[in-house]
């Protein structure tokens, strides 16, 4: 033990603790998680899992951009680069055409005869870039998807931007589509590090978008940051969060750098040794949020920041704060359809992602079948750890006897798991009362990911997959 009179070196301890718990884990925007995807899930299970869809119960749609026009040497994305957007009969065009025919393939699969499909409540593009479509494609992905299914009142519609080479036709074809939240990638607008990961985006271009997208009525507009770049410092940290607030977005999203090499080729052409050590990428994540904190934002779950007004602060202070692939999210719709090359959907009964490579994708789109590489079903004991790992991940909190309840489960099903919380709960990491209610302490907060993980059944089969926790 130690002595009372001995004082508490705080900065030692946070550091043995990120030598012990800092290592990889998922991101946990699903359970099970992607590795837990296999080849057993074909299209033949999707359309069925499609046609048991509710008519009356609204979806959300996911479509995949998988084109850019310079590659971003941090992504992790399924992207390729094309500089051909602008041809008429071009890759993109005829990438959108294949989307087309997949949208029509789920609707009918879920429409089940003269029922209409079920409506649309969300809608995100994401990519890749989808801003490498020209107008007339925004426009006509956006008719596909209304022709295949219905607008749900109050639809919130979503599109990442890349502000380079974003113009005001664009622009107008954004807004005559509907979109009303946006989301722009900005990383660090230090010089030194957009040169190390090559994506030179200045501050100007970028207020030029924000400003042109709410003279045009978007509603919602996030600024993804991320720590842990090459050649990034505090003091960059520091500039780029003070450029940002000139920006004053409603959401802000501040994520680590996953350097993985090994899934991501592109990304050895970053030197590592101009990476941030574990301990530096600790202090950035810590310095960044109380940035944010200090300029009015309030913080969301493990690593998103929204003004007071915005709707996940109150769904955070009710407690019915989600998390899905886009990370911390206010949609209530209980399936996710994916669109598009690599596009996860999510179904009651499983999970399923469509192939990850342009020519298998067309094979199965041109044959009139759901291009879907491999999936998982879920059954009762994931159901239960998905809810626990959800809870965890939005409220630093669960009443663990209160959703055993919930699904019907019996305490011995988290036995093994409540063991692994041991090493935790002695390191003041989380606590657990004798009427299973656990808590994240604010010392645990940055390894919420790691008590999660304890409720992962599959992650020893997943090891050396997943990014550092801080």
């Amino acid at each position: 033990m130690l002595s009372a009179s001995r004082p508490i070196n705080m900065a030692h301890m946070r550091n043995e603790l990120l030598k012990k718990y800092g290592g990889p884990v998922p991101r946990y925007t699903s359970y099970p998680t992607a590795p837990q995807m296999t080849s057993d899930i074909d299209g033949d299970v999707v359309l069925q899992w499609v046609s048991e869809l509710p008519n009356d119960e609204p979806i959300s749609l996911y479509c995949h951009i998988p084109f850019c026009d310079s590659l971003c040497w941090f992504c992790g994305c399924h992207t390729k680069v094309t500089n051909r957007a602008e041809n008429s009969d071009g890759p993109v065009s005829r990438y959108v055409a294949l989307m087309e025919q997949e949208l029509l393939t789920l609707a009918a699969a879920a429409s089940k005869g003269a029922n209409n499909p079920p409506s649309t409540a969300r809608i995100h593009w994401g990519g890749g870039s989808p801003t490498i479509l020209t107008p007339d494609l925004i426009t006509r992905l956006s008719a596909a998807i209304d022709n295949a299914f219905p607008i749900a009142e109050g639809r919130v519609f979503s599109v990442e931007i890349d502000p380079r080479g974003v113009d005001l036709d664009r622009m107008e074809a954004l807004a005559a589509a509907g979109v009303n939240r946006i989301s722009i990638g900005v990383q660090d607008f230090d010089p030194a590090v957009q040169t190390a990961i090559n994506r030179r985006q200045s501050f100007d271009e970028t207020e030029r978008v924000v400003s042109g997208m709410r003279e045009r009525g978007v509603e919602s507009i996030n600024i993804d940051l991320i720590y842990g770049l090459p050649f990034q410092t505090s003091g960059t940290i520091d500039a780029t969060i003070d450029q940002v607030m000139r920006l004053a977005p409603d959401r802000i999203s501040l994520f680590g750098y996953a350097h993985v090499p090994w899934m991501k080729k592109h990304q050895a052409l970053i030197d590592t040794d101009t990476l941030p050590d574990q301990e530096n990428r600790a202090i950035m994540a810590t310095q960044a949020a109380k940035l944010l904190c200090k300029a009015g934002y309030e913080q969301i779950g493990i690593d998103h920041f929204a003004l007071p007004k915005d709707r996940l602060v109150a769904l955070r202070d009710t407690g019915q704060l989600r998390r899905n692939f886009q990370g911390y999210t206010d949609d209530p719709t209980k399936t996710l359809l994916g669109c598009g090359v690599s596009a996860i959907s999510r179904f009651s009964s499983g999970l399923a992602q469509n192939e990850t490579e342009l020519p298998a994708y067309r094979r199965h789109v041109l044959a009139g079948e759901p291009p879907i590489a491999r999936g998982c079903r879920t059954n009762k004991h994931d159901r239960l750890r998905a809810a626990i790992i959800e809870k965890l991940m939005c409220n630093f909190a669960v009443d663990l006897r209160q959703i055993l309840n919930d699904m019907n489960s019996d305490s011995k099903e988290i036995e093994a798991d409540i063991d692994r919380l041991s090493p935790l709960v002695r390191d003041g990491l989380v606590t657990l009362s004798e009427g299973l209610i656990l808590s994240i302490t604010d010392l645990g907060r940055p390894y919420t990911r790691q008590v999660a993980a304890c409720f992962d059944e599959y992650l020893p089969r997943a090891k050396g997959r997943h990014s550092m926790t801080v």
